[in-house]
């Protein structure tokens, strides 16, 4: 799921930037792991800092009386964060190396803040759930890594950080492993990497580390540099939702209409014939233009301006695709959601539904289940799903939506819903099927 996408989130890279080179990534785990100070490693032994910025985190480590430079100030920026020593909101971190780009969401790991990781996960290449050596798997271990299989995250790296509080022994190593594999057997992980590493120290952080010797694999640096994240997106199946119809009203452009969105998937070309739903028309596409110059392709996560062959009637919340590879049309949603508010989600309850440019009303028709994030079991969703709860859940919408499975595309395969009252996103889903209308 991409909430970003479904927030209307514009993606933020240079034109110059290919996929392949950048990669997004979002720390996980339970408070106290280790995910804030990893990020500080990581941008400290990087040479991602000013010298400005250590040298305030020196002085505020002092004045802590932390005892040492206290890394995980580097990205620990609310005061509350601070004076509790916990992640509450998603801090964005970028670096770079001289093989890729980074992005790190830095999300939280108490229970209380779980939203604030789905939103900060939803549109990542790579999940890095760190795990407490001392303590091994614990509940939010388990409900961050249930998270990011449902999210479909291709990539999942569980770094076993504090190995030098229990003397880097590699039986506490092999036995997290054991128990994480054992766990997770029943989620669709498609690329699962353990590596051992001491966050405070930075042994097998950046540089390989001389106290674990026993352990074969690269550094977390080096993984993060060469996974392989080209093919992840959906390359198959054109999708751009409309966000903006462009009308300069000049005289010198007094001609031009333009349809400016964020492509969705697929490859998008000049020549191209496209489909505009849910109305049916079709045109070809003349002109593709991208941050004031023009393009010969589009393709994901690009923000663009597509220029057509013909008028048509084309507004915001309507979806350009290919004619012969459609979208499900559709009223009636099955899907798995997390819910984020206090109130509960129960049957007959009424909210706003936002999936990509397009909004509209949603009953709550079903709640099939709720998963147990410690045993991965179904049960029934007695009161319906309260704070923090994943269920599956089957919504009546007022109007129609352009969906796929998200198994097949994490932004059109996505939405969220809103409080009306308070205008707050209450939850948030990953589409598992759809009734197609008519």
């Amino acid at each position: 799921m991409s909430v970003a996408a479904a927030t209307n989130g514009h993606a933020s890279l240079d034109d110059d930037v290919k996929i392949s080179e950048l990669l997004r990534f979002a720390t996980a785990g339970s408070v106290d792991d280790g995910k804030s100070t990893l990020i500080g490693r990581l941008l400290h032994d990087s040479k991602s800092i000013f010298e400005d910025q250590l040298e305030h985190v020196v002085q505020t480590s002092e004045r802590r009386g932390d005892g040492y430079v206290n890394l995980a100030l580097l990205t620990d920026g609310l005061r509350a964060e601070r004076e509790q020593g916990i992640t509450i909101d998603v801090a964005h971190r970028y670096f770079a190396t001289p093989r890729r780009k980074f992005i790190i969401a830095d999300t939280p790991g108490h229970e209380q803040y779980t939203r604030n990781m789905i939103t900060g996960a939803s549109n990542t290449d790579l999940s890095l759930i760190l795990v407490d050596a001392r303590k091994g798997m614990t509940k939010q271990t388990r409900r961050h890594a249930f998270i990011s299989s449902l999210l479909r995250i291709p990539h999942m790296v569980v770094a076993i950080n504090k190995m030098d509080l229990v003397g880097y022994d590699e039986e506490v190593f092999e036995r997290i492993i054991g128990d994480f594999t054992e766990w997770s057997a029943k989620l669709e992980v498609g690329d699962l990497t353990f590596i051992p590493i001491s966050a405070l120290h930075g042994d097998n952080v950046v540089d390989r580390s001389e106290e674990m010797g026993w352990y074969q694999g690269p550094p977390l640096l080096y993984h993060l540099e060469h996974v392989h994240i080209a093919s992840d997106r959906n390359m198959i199946d054109c999708r751009l939702p409309v966000q903006w119809v462009v009308r300069p009203h000049s005289d010198e452009h007094h001609d031009y209409r333009g349809y400016a969105g964020q492509v969705a998937g697929g490859l998008f070309k000049v020549g191209d014939e496209v489909m505009v739903l849910p109305g049916g028309q079709t045109s070809r596409i003349s002109a593709i233009d991208t941050a004031g110059r023009e393009i010969e392709e589009a393709f994901p996560p690009m923000s663009v301006t597509l220029q057509l062959e013909d008028n048509l009637d084309v507004s915001r919340g309507d979806l350009f695709c290919r004619p012969h590879n459609q979208p499900t049309i559709a009223r009636e949603l099955d899907a798995m959601v997390c819910w984020m508010a206090a109130k509960p989600l129960q049957v007959g309850s009424r909210y706003v539904i936002k999936h990509t440019t397009r909004s509209a009303k949603a009953v709550v028709g079903e709640i099939q289940y709720r998963v147990d994030v410690d045993t991965l079991h179904r049960g029934e969703p007695e009161g319906g799903l309260a704070l923090n709860d994943i269920g599956r859940v089957r919504l009546r919408c007022s109007a129609e939506l352009l969906v796929d499975p998200y198994a097949r595309n994490r932004t059109t395969g996505s939405f969220i819903l809103i409080d009306e009252a308070t205008n707050d996103t209450v939850g948030a889903g990953m589409l598992l099927g759809a009734q197609r209308v008519g």
